[in-house]
């Protein structure tokens, strides 16, 4: 008999446990009431980034909150690069939210950050003095890494690569000084800068602002157009 009222005994007691607790979560489980934002950002605003956040906790409450799913959520907002969500006592939600570095404009409509990565700027307005590169959907790490490999090359001419474009058969062409065009073509890509570079410093420096484009897809020299012409001048090596 004992022994039946103990088990009893813990069979009340586990049930008054149970019923606590889960008294005690209904009662933590509350509402959330505010949403925090921290970081340093550059380019985004705290009113947008509010703007942006608010309609991910509707109706969300504290405890159930998937913390998991806010941050892939959080993640799709175009100038976010990184977020870290934690719960703070008694109802609120803190995002620490890490933007994204732009580096170039890409296609029009995005942005390139350090690695390559597209992202919209819409509805924010992008940066200015970026670069403007594009090409094929998926090209992006490959038109940035070419961009650096070419802005020293242009930069002892004491020129500014300011678009690079990569066509869908894989030829390059490139705009220096928002100005001269270049076309580079498919191959021999050093081979044709260095022609690019003897013809630029031995004459072509001093007419940069007559030159409509240079094409160096020729064997033994560079091809130029002249604004108002509508003829190439060939440049023998």
């Amino acid at each position: 008999m004992k022994r039946r009222n103990a088990w009893l005994g813990i069979i009340l007691l586990a049930l008054l446990m149970g019923a606590g607790s889960r008294a005690l979560w209904l009662w933590l489980d509350r509402p959330i009431e505010r949403v925090s934002i921290r970081g340093e950002w550059e380019y985004v605003s705290a009113d947008y980034l509010r703007t942006q956040l608010a309609p991910l906790v509707v109706d969300a409450t504290w405890l159930s909150a998937d913390l998991g799913e806010l941050r892939e959520r959080a993640l799709q907002i175009g100038w976010l690069n990184e977020v870290r969500i934690s719960r703070e006592w008694p109802n609120a939600l803190v995002f620490e939210l890490i933007e994204q570095e732009p580096v170039a404009r890409w296609n029009d409509d995005f942005l390139l950050n350090p690695d390559g990565e597209p992202f919209a700027f819409a509805p924010l307005m992008p940066p200015s003095g970026l670069p403007d590169l594009a090409g094929p959907t998926g090209s992006s790490e490959e038109v940035l890494h070419f961009y650096h490999r070419l802005g020293p090359h242009f930069g002892q001419l004491s020129l500014d690569l300011t678009q690079l474009r990569l066509e869908p058969r894989g030829a390059w062409r490139l705009q220096l000084n928002d100005g001269v065009w270049v076309m580079l073509g498919r191959r021999q890509h050093e081979v044709r800068l260095a022609r690019l570079s003897a013809s630029w410093q031995r004459e072509l420096y001093r007419l940069g602002d007559q030159i409509r484009y240079i094409d160096l897809r020729y064997p033994n020299g560079v091809a130029v157009a002249w604004h108002g012409q509508s003829e190439f001048e060939e440049q023998e090596e």
